[in-house]
């Protein structure tokens, strides 16, 4: 298995599965945990800060996540307050069951390793909850916010199937480049104000024509 892994992208069957739940054996089995190795080096490399295993193929309900500083250095302390967003160490989450806490959402633009170079504006949770087991089969906990709640439901979102674009408004999506080059700084509602939708104008459809010609 090579160190890094080539990450799926939308259009490949494998990222519309419902993953299979791991048993502990195979949880401890050399090449899950090769697996898991691999997984972490690739969201590193990429870079990201969530990887789920149907993105490399692997259709598994596991899970690696992590969000260090480095990730964050572009950010000023002002973004990183607004979007609730702080270093999250590597952790693995196995069998994962999310359960959103209140009622809370935030509007905010994520990307995905899976629809490489594209961010687009997706409602999420602002609180959730998630218990899973960690990469040696102990269960674990995690009450998360922010930031750290949308790294959860994103990734949590892929072992059921389901793409950011499936949650989003489509009509903020943007290459990276784009919006890194005009709509930087702008909210997502913001970014609606500034293009509202056109009107869409069907081509019109010629009338029948009679047998007899006429």
């Amino acid at each position: 298995m090579p160190p890094f892994l080539k990450i799926r992208q939308v259009g490949d069957p494998v990222l519309r599965q419902r993953a299979r739940p791991l048993g502990l054996d195979e949880l401890a089995s050399p090449r899950i945990q090769d697996l898991i190795e691999h997984m972490r080096d690739t969201m590193r490399d990429a870079p990201g800060v969530g990887l789920a295993a149907p993105q490399i193929g692997e259709s598994l309900q596991l899970v690696v996540v992590e969000d260090p500083p480095q990730l964050q250095a572009g950010l000023t302390p002002e973004q990183l307050a607004e979007r609730e967003r702080g270093a999250v160490p590597f952790h693995v989450l196995v069998n994962p069951q999310l359960t959103v806490v209140g009622e809370d959402t935030v509007d905010a633009f994520e990307g995905c390793l899976s629809l490489s170079s594209f961010v687009m504006a997706v409602k999420r949770a602002r609180r959730v909850r998630v218990e899973a087991l960690d990469q040696h089969g102990r269960g674990i906990r995690i009450e998360a916010s922010g930031w750290y709640a949308r790294i959860l439901q994103h990734e949590c979102d892929h072992l059921r199937g389901v793409v950011c674009i499936d949650r989003a408004d489509t009509r903020t999506l943007a290459t990276s480049d784009n919006h890194g080059r005009s709509w930087r700084g702008f909210t997502p509602d913001s970014l609606r104000e500034a293009q509202p939708p056109g009107e869409l104008v069907w081509p019109s459809v010629p009338e029948p024509v009679d047998d007899d010609g006429g």
